[in-house]
C-alpha cells in the first residue's frame, strides 16, 4: 500500500488533511498515489509528521500520569 494511502487511513485523515499537516497540497498526495510514486522529500515529510503524532501522543500520556501522581500524593 502507498505510504500516503496507509498514513492517511492509519491516523483517519483525508489527503487534504494530510496534506495541510505537511504541507503539501492534496492534488500532490493524489497524483502520488496514482502514480504510485514517493518522493524523497514526500516520505521525509510524512515520516516527521508520524514522529511529531507519536510524541504529541506521548506527552498526553506523561501529562496524563502526572496529574495522576499529583492526585495520588494530594491524598497521602
Amino acid at each position: 500500500m502507498h505510504l500516503v494511502k496507509k498514513v492517511s487511513k492509519e491516523l483517519g485523515l483525508t489527503y487534504k488533511e494530510l496534506g495541510e499537516a505537511i504541507g503539501y497540497s492534496e492534488g500532490n498526495l493524489r497524483r502520488s498515489v496514482s502514480k504510485n510514486q514517493l518522493s524523497g522529500q514526500l516520505k521525509k515529510a510524512i515520516e516527521l509528521y508520524l514522529e511529531i503524532v507519536k510524541l504529541r501522543e506521548k506527552e498526553e500520556r506523561i501529562k496524563k500520569s502526572k496529574e495522576l501522581i499529583v492526585t495520588l500524593l494530594e491524598d497521602i
